[in-house]
C-alpha cells in the first residue's frame, strides 16, 4: 500500500496538474500531492525500521537502509521545493517569464520528475532503474527549457544530448551485466537483472564481462552525477532552469545517479574480487573535486557557481564511496544528505535574490543583508554550511571523509584538503560581495518564501550537532552492506 501511494501519488498528480487551468489551484495541488508522497515515504521508513529490508511486487520493488533514507530525503526536499515553488512561480507568472500553459507544464513535469526518481530508488530491477533514469532525463529537459529563451534551449539541448549519450552507455552496461549473470542465474529471464538476485551470486558473475559492464555503467550514470570530465551539461542546466528545478536537480537527481553507481559497484567488486571499481570511482571523484574547485573562480553567474559546487561535492561523495569501508561510506551517505539540504536551500535563496535584482550575475547583487535581511542571512548561513564551517553537518561529513582518507589513501588527503581550501576561498569571496556593502537595487517588492530555506539549514545544523540515532543506524547498516567487501 505504501509503495503504491509513494509511486502513484506523483504520477496521478502529473496527470491531474496537466489539466488544471487555474494557476492558483495548480500551485496548491502541487504542494498537496508532494505532502502525500512524503507521508507515504515516512510510512515506508517506519515499516523498514520495524521489519527490515522490504521486497514486494514479485521482487520488483526493494527497500533497504541505503535507498530507504534516500526515498525519505527525496520526498522531503520534493515537498519543501513545492512549497518554495508556489511564491516563486507566482512571481515568474506576474513578471511574464511564464504563462498559464507553461505553468501547467511545470507542475506536471515536476511531479513526473519526482515519480521517476522515486521509481529509480525503489526498483529492484536494474533494467527498470535504467528506464527510470531515462524518464527523469526526458521530463527534466522540458523543465530546463521552460523559459524558452535562447540560453535555456541551448542548455536543454546540451543536457538532452550529453545525458542521452551517457544513458546509452548505461544501457549497454546493463546488457553486459545481464550477460555476466547468465552463467550464474541460468534461464532466469528478467530475474537476472534483479539486484537482490545478483547480489546473492555476485561472486559467480563472469569477471571479464562484469568489468566491462561496470566501466560503461560508471561512465553512463557518472554523466548524470556530473563527474568530471562528464560534467559539461550540469552548469548550463542549473543556470537556465527555474530555481526550484535547480534545487531538485542538484539536491536529488545527482544523489539518485550516484546511488545507481554504488549498487553496481557492489556487484563488480564481488565479481572481480578486486578494488579496481573503487579505484576508478575514487579517481573520478577526486578529479571532479579538484577541477570544480578551480573552475569556481571563473564563475560570474551565482547559479553556475552553485552548479560547480555540486560537481565538487558529488566528487567528494564519489571519492568516499570509492574508498569504501564503514567510516568512508557512512561519511558519503551523510554528505549526500547534508549537501542535498544545503544546496537546495541556497538555490531557494538565490532564486529570490535573482528575482529581486533582475539578474543572476553576482556583480548585480550587492548589500543583500541590508536590502533584504532574510535573503542575506539565508545566503550567508547557507554558504557557510556548504563550505563546511562547524557546527553545520557538511563539516562533520567532510571531516569524516578526510579522516578516512588519511588512514586509507594518505596520498589523496592533501589533494582533497587543497581542493576544499580553494573552493572555500572562491565561494566565500563571491558570496561576501553579494551580502555586504550598500544595496544598489530596489528593495524586495514581494514576500520571499523563507520557511523551506531555514528549515533545511536547521536540519543541516542538527545533523552537525547530533545525528538522530535511528538515522545513524540506517547509515551504519547501509555502510556495512555497501562499504566493505
Amino acid at each position: 500500500m505504501e509503495f503504491a501511494l509513494l509511486l502513484g501519488s506523483p504520477l496521478a498528480a502529473a496527470l491531474l496538474l496537466a489539466c488544471v487551468r487555474q494557476s492558483r489551484w495548480g500551485l496548491r495541488l502541487n504542494v498537496a500531492f508532494s505532502a502525500l508522497t512524503l507521508a507515504a515515504a515516512a510510512a515506508l521508513a517506519v515499516r523498514l525500521a520495524r521489519h527490515g529490508p522490504l521486497l514486494l511486487a514479485h521482487q520488483q520493488l526493494y527497500l533497504d537502509p541505503l535507498n530507504g533514507f534516500l526515498v525519505v530525503l527525496t520526498a522531503l526536499v520534493g515537498l519543501t521545493t513545492a512549497l518554495f515553488s508556489a511564491p516563486y512561480m507566482r512571481i515568474e507568472l506576474a513578471h511574464g517569464r511564464v504563462g498559464e500553459r507553461r505553468l501547467r507544464l511545470y507542475h506536471a513535469m515536476y511531479q513526473l520528475f519526482m515519480a521517476t526518481m522515486l521509481a529509480a530508488l525503489t526498483t529492484n530491477n536494474l533494467g527498470l532503474l535504467w528506464v527510470a533514469m531515462e524518464a527523469a532525463t526526458l521530463s527534466t529537459v522540458l523543465l530546463v527549457t521552460l523559459y524558452r529563451t535562447r540560453g535555456s534551449l541551448e542548455a536543454g539541448w546540451k543536457y538532452f544530448i550529453l545525458c542521452s549519450v551517457g544513458i546509452a552507455q548505461a544501457l549497454f552496461g546493463t546488457i553486459l551485466l545481464y550477460l555476466a549473470a547468465g552463467k550464474a542465474l541460468g534461464a532466469a529471464g528478467g530475474d537476472a537483472l534483479l539486484w537482490t538476485q545478483l547480489y546473492a551470486v555476485r561472486g559467480q558473475l563472469e569477471p571479464a564481462v562484469m568489468a566491462l559492464a561496470f566501466v560503461f555503467l560508471l561512465l553512463g550514470y557518472g554523466t548524470k552525477v556530473g563527474l568530471a570530465p562528464l560534467h559539461h551539461w550540469l552548469p548550463d542546466a542549473h543556470a537556465e532552469s527555474p530555481a526550484p528545478i535547480s534545487a531538485v536537480l542538484s539536491g536529488l537527481l545527482l544523489n539518485v545517479a550516484i546511488y545507481a553507481i554504488v549498487r553496481v559497484k557492489v556487484l563488480a567488486e564481488g565479481s572481480l574480487h578486486s578494488h579496481l571499481p573503487s579505484q576508478m570511482l575514487m579517481g573520478f571523484g577526486l578529479l571532479s573535486t579538484v577541477l570544480a574547485s578551480l573552475l569556481l573562480w571563473r564563475q560570474r553567474d551565482i547559479k553556475r557557481l552553485l552548479a560547480y559546487s555540486s560537481i565538487e561535492h558529488m566528487g567528494i561523495a564519489g571519492f568516499a564511496f570509492g574508498m569504501g569501508g564503514p567510516i568512508a561510506t557512512f561519511a558519503a551517505l551523510l554528505h549526500m544528505t547534508v549537501h542535498a539540504l544545503t544546496k537546495s536551500a541556497l538555490f531557494f535563496t538565490v532564486g529570490h535574490a535573482s528575482q529581486r535584482a533582475g539578474s543572476q550575475l553576482i556583480e548585480h547583487t550587492r548589500g543583500l543583508i541590508r536590502g533584504s535581511p532574510v535573503l542575506g542571512w539565508g545566503l550567508i548561513l547557507g554558504s557557510l554550511a556548504l563550505l563546511g564551517v562547524p557546527p553545520f553537518g557538511v563539516f562533520a561529513s567532510e571531516f569524516l571523509v578526510l579522516t578516512a582518507a588519511v588512514h586509507q589513501q594518505p596520498w589523496a588527503a592533501p589533494i582533497l584538503m587543497a581542493a576544499l581550501a580553494i573552493a572555500f576561498a572562491a565561494i566565500f569571496s563571491k558570496v561576501q560581495s553579494m551580502v555586504l556593502g550598500v544595496p544598489d537595487e530596489p528593495r524586495l517588492t514581494f514576500a520571499p518564501s523563507i520557511v523551506p530555506t531555514y528549515a533545511h539549514l536547521a536540519l543541516v545544523l542538527m545533523l552537525g550537532l547530533a545525528i538522530p540515532l535511528s538515522l545513524a543506524h540506517w547509515y551504519q547498516a547501509a555502510a556495512q552492506l555497501h562499504g566493505s567487501f
